[in-house]
């Protein structure tokens, strides 16, 4: 009794086993009224209802559209216990709804104890889902071969002892040949390797290795079409399988001349390049350097190699050049270009070097390399101190130039003022009108020596100083004359041959209006405006409330010698007069700034 439980126990394992594992024949057991008791994944992926879907329903519920084709077949199993084995039936099912699908199927009645049929095993395949798969499989191995045969790189296949298996069309076309020339060949003899007895050993050696769980990788000069040779990166991987057992190797390459050719130009570069270079690695340690660095610290290449970066520092400077090396390398990939750097080097005789170097980081490397570049900056630092004094030299003489320059315009302005006591009335105002423009020039070269910028002033203080000289003059003679200023500070550049016949302009116009706007000491206001415009061209805008000018008097056809002038001033500015008519008087003028490059300014 004990056996016959324990050969029932294994047999319910056995069949529960059975209806789990993943077979490709559907398998179902239905009781007396057709409803499923069990049935495997593969029978629920064919109906496209899941096992705990269709677990206690019957046929006719989950295949209504297929139940009256089945049923008889069914049935003869139920009533006569007739086994229908490999029959074909055409059906609807839910994974297909609208579509008829073949089936092949057998239908085999389950008997009790007593002989009686309790129940129907159904066994079943879906013909057209199969079909439908094993075309998928061709169309997806057919789209993997053209992958492959498309891809430049060399790909192929291994079996575990080393025999090639299949490759992809590249290999083939690059070295002429056939697949069928090396497929069934060990790796090692076929024709890319048979020129290099050694290179054979070595692919045989690497075979083992990559049996045994290891990727090999290395550069190899193969054997091409017409006897050539070419250079690849290769590599043999192994492929393993669900229980991680190695079945496969795969063999892989990409031509890789270029690189070795670029590599070969690099050393040509680095090796004549007129400045020092060198490599450093994570150590902080020279591992590769060219003659000019050598020579530059007085050394051999082979001296160099191996000895600390710091070793080239001199001892002021090691301690932040490390603390920057070390930072560098940390992060190398953190900057493109560290910012170049004077350094006082030490030469191999322990004599002082001024060097510039430069650090860059090496991105192909594997390891954080930074190639660094070292200049001799001596002479060029001799230069620029001989630049410096002589643009000293020049600049103290310049001052000295412009400063001399205004003291003599001071000296006729005030010899212009001597003489206009000894003058009559109208003498007199004709030498002070003259000593007011000598003070407008000498302003000019007063503003250029104490900005020590002798090419270009900005037009807005200057304004105001000039404004406030004539406004300050004409006050001393009891004018109550509001003056208004409206100028920026900064950006309006104008340069030495602008600020000139500019500074006589508004110097014409405020005498003008002090002179002329508001007669018999009554008071009044004065506006000075000036802005640049999108154009880059100053608008310059006088206006006060004043009497006006007198009818039909313009610009250079009055009978003062300054509205005279305004037309001369005008053209040596390139400027556009603009006279508005009033109340008061408001004249605009607009010249162009000078161009960007010549002033040095935006």
């Amino acid at each position: 009794m004990h056996e016959a439980e324990e050969a029932e126990s294994l047999l319910d394992a056995g069949l529960r086993a059975l209806f789990a594992a993943d077979l490709p024949v559907g398998l179902a057991l239905l009781d007396r009224e057709l409803r499923y008791v069990v049935l495997n994944p593969a029978l629920a992926a064919f109906n496209g209802v899941s096992s705990e879907q269709a677990r206690g329903r019957s046929v006719a519920e989950v295949l209504p559209e297929a139940f009256p084709t089945l049923e008889p077949r069914l049935r003869a199993v139920l009533d006569e216990g007739a086994e229908l084995r490999n029959f074909q039936v055409q059906i609807e099912v839910p994974s297909r709804p609208g579509e008829l699908s073949e089936w092949e199927a057998s239908y085999l009645p389950v008997r009790g104890a007593d002989g009686a049929v309790l129940g129907v095993l159904v066994q079943a395949v879906n013909v057209t889902a199969q079909r439908r798969a094993d075309h998928a499989m061709r169309r997806s191995e057919a789209h993997l071969r053209q992958v492959l045969d498309s891809l430049f790189a060399f790909v192929g296949v291994l079996d575990a002892d080393g025999v090639l298996v299949e490759a992809n069309r590249a290999p083939l076309e690059a070295a002429g040949i056939r697949a069928e020339d090396v497929l069934g060949k060990p790796f090692w003899d076929t024709y890319w390797w048979s020129h290099d007895a050694e290179l054979q050993a070595w692919l045989r050696e690497a075979v083992q290795r990559a049996r045994g769980g290891e990727s090999v990788r290395r550069d190899l000069l193969v054997r091409m079409k017409d006897d050539s040779r070419m250079t690849i990166d290769f590599m043999l991987a192994p492929l393993r399988n669900e229980a991680g057992e190695v079945v496969q190797l795969v063999p892989s390459a990409i031509d890789v001349s270029d690189r070795v050719s670029s590599e070969a130009r690099f050393r040509s570069v680095f090796e004549t390049a007129p400045d020092g270079l060198a490599l450093v690695d994570p150590q902080g340690r020279l591992s590769l350097v060219n003659r000019s660095l050598a020579r530059l610290f007085g050394y051999t290449e082979a001296e160099l190699l191996g000895r600390p970066v710091a070793d080239l520092v001199g001892e002021g400077d090691r301690a932040r050049h490390e603390g920057l090396m070390r930072s560098f390398l940390r992060a190398p990939e953190a900057r493109a270009m560290a910012g170049k750097r004077h350094v006082v080097g030490r030469r191999g005789d322990g004599s002082p070097v001024q060097i510039e170097v430069a650090l860059n980081p090496v991105p192909s490397a594997e390891d954080p390399l930074v190639l660094i570049t070292v200049s001799d900056i001596g002479e060029r630092l001799r230069a620029q101190a001989q630049i410096q004094a002589a643009l000293h030299e020049k600049t103290v003489l310049l001052q000295e130039v412009h400063h001399r320059v205004k003291n003599n315009l001071q000296i006729i302005a005030s010899l212009l003022s001597l003489q206009s006591r000894h003058a009559d009335a109208g003498t007199q105002a004709a030498l002070r009108d003259s000593q007011r423009r000598v003070m407008a020039m000498a302003l000019t070269h007063q503003l250029l020596y104490e900005l020590n910028d002798f090419s270009a002033l900005e037009l807005g203080p200057y304004l105001r100083r000039l404004t406030q000289l004539l406004h300050d003059t004409f006050a001393r003679q009891g004018q109550s004359v509001e003056l208004r200023i409206d100028a920026p500070e900064q950006g309006l550049r104008i340069d030495l041959q602008q600020a000139v016949p500019c500074a006589l302009m508004v110097n014409e116009l405020l005498t003008n209006c002090f002179k002329h706007a508001f007669p018999d000491g009554r008071g009044g206001r004065v506006h000075l405006r000036a802005a640049c415009t999108p154009q880059r061209r100053v608008q310059l805008e006088l206006q006060d409330n004043g009497v006006g000018l007198p009818p039909g008097v313009r610009p250079g056809q009055g009978g003062s010698l300054g509205f005279q002038l305004l037309p001369l001033l005008a053209d040596q500015l390139e400027a556009e007069f603009t006279l508005f008519e009033g109340p008061g008087t408001r004249i605009a003028f607009e010249f162009p700034l000078p161009p960007v490059e010549e002033s040095g300014h935006a």
